[in-house]
């Protein structure tokens, strides 16, 4: 295996602490090696396979799964290439199709050797693997049934430039690394840099489960096609009342546009400072990203909006076309304004702002697609109510009883809302009412 991992050339920079490093140098300090430390080496890369598998849902050959994802989660020339322009008729096909000969012959390496010698049987084992089928939102289905389909694919194929259409296919389709396999992601700031962490446990929702605010769902739909069309486009601000559909409307919206290319990455007001960084390390990719700040305002003390507003519009580097800027509040200004913001006010015939109030308004001005969504009418709750109780079976209660024992609810919860309305529905399918 070390003889066949020393020529790789495009993964050739795999991470030493990687599986396929490691079971390498495994390989390369068996002659001649003391067996219970070489024993111990091999059930900790056992295990490390064992626990992705887990992470992502690979059954059968967990040894094949876990090389495909190795060849498609890797970020080189090729696969960005790929990501980019699908396979075209360059150079590194042939670089990419010597390497892709090496995995080919890794996807069928002979463990027996390396068993024997050792007294172990576990590779064995992981490839004839089955798993305990997990629960829904355990892990990301999405990237565990392509991984598994490709890893069949190139297990059958005949020759290397087979694998070489294969993987370059799929980069093309789905794109490469964590950002191909994963459509929403946090970040998390590791010895002052960002790091892009998957979210797996997505809510299906779609804009349709949204009942009511049409206006408001037709001008995030536009303007979300503009930006994925390659179009101008604004940056979006949805603000107003609580628990009225703000965020559920941007999962909403990734839920059904990221077959398109379409990702969500969300930051929180204390990761500011690391903005320009997060956004340097995307606008390069082939896909078009919405930075999403959830319920995002500032107090009087506050000042990481100057962060924000020299991001959006006022540095001196041009906005990336694969970048908008997504927020939403329960303030229209973003920042918390008092009568204090008004004492240098100058009276000389008309009134002018103050600086003060000029700063603090120009964020929310930085957001050219402002939507509103205030708190539904009585009406309108009903209909929440009664659209969000289809979906459950085992609601039985009639028409009247179902509005009687909601309207009841809202008294008791703090009015109105569309999230009054689910959690009303919560307690009822739930058994307590």
């Amino acid at each position: 295996m070390y003889r066949l991992t020393s020529r790789l050339v495009l993964y050739s920079d795999l991470p030493a602490d990687s599986v396929l490093m490691r079971l390498s140098a495994i390989c390369r300090d068996l002659p001649g090696g003391d067996r219970d430390t070489l024993v111990h080496r091999v059930h900790a890369e056992v295990k490390r396979l064992l626990d992705i598998a887990t992470t992502y849902g690979f059954d059968e050959n967990l040894w094949q799964n876990y090389l495909t994802f190795v060849m498609i989660d890797h970020l080189n020339s090729f696969s960005l290439t790929c990501e980019r322009n699908g396979l075209g008729d360059g150079s590194i096909n042939a670089i990419a199709t010597a390497d892709f000969e090496i995995f080919r012959q890794l996807f069928t390496f002979d463990f027996s050797p390396l068993e024997a010698a050792l007294g172990v049987d576990c590779f064995s084992r992981l490839t004839h693997y089955r798993a305990i089928r997990k629960q829904a939102g355990s892990y990301n289905r999405e990237v565990s049934e392509k991984v598994r389909a490709l890893s069949r694919a190139i297990a059958a194929a005949p020759d290397a430039q087979t694998v070489l259409q294969l993987v370059s296919g799929h980069l093309a389709q789905c794109g490469a690394g964590l950002f191909g396999m994963n459509r929403a992601f946090r970040v998390r700031i590791a010895d002052g840099e960002p790091e892009f962490i998957a979210i797996n446990n997505l809510d299906d929702v779609t804009l349709r489960d949204l009942i009511g605010y049409e206006l408001q769902k037709a001008q995030l739909r536009a303007n979300v096609e503009a930006f994925l069309r390659g179009r101008p486009f604004n940056n979006m601000l949805l603000y107003g009342d609580a628990g009225t559909g703000k965020s559920t409307s941007v999962k909403a919206l990734l839920n059904e546009y990221w077959t398109q290319g379409l990702r969500v990455i969300e930051i929180y007001k204390h990761q500011f400072p690391y903005l320009a960084d997060i956004i340097s390390r995307v606008k390069q990719r082939h896909y078009r990203f919405v930075i999403f700040i959830d319920d995002l305002s500032f107090e009087e003390h506050e000042v990481e909006y100057k962060h924000l507003k020299a991001v959006i519009e006022g540095g001196l580097e041009t906005r990336p076309t694969n970048v908008m800027l997504c927020a939403t509040s329960n303030r229209r200004h973003l920042i918390r304004e008092t009568w204090r913001d008004r004492d240098d006010m100058e009276h000389d015939g008309d009134i002018h702002r103050s600086d003060t109030v000029e700063e603090k308004l120009s964020l929310a001005a930085r957001f050219g697609c402002a939507v509103r969504y205030s708190a539904p009418d009585r009406h309108l709750f009903e209909e929440i109510v009664k659209g969000i109780a289809a979906r459950y079976p085992q609601i039985h209660l009639s028409e009247e009883e179902l509005l009687a024992a909601a309207n009841r609810f809202e008294i008791r919860h703090g009015g109105i809302s569309g999230r009054c309305a689910q959690q009303f529905i919560n307690s009822i399918a739930g058994g307590e009412a």
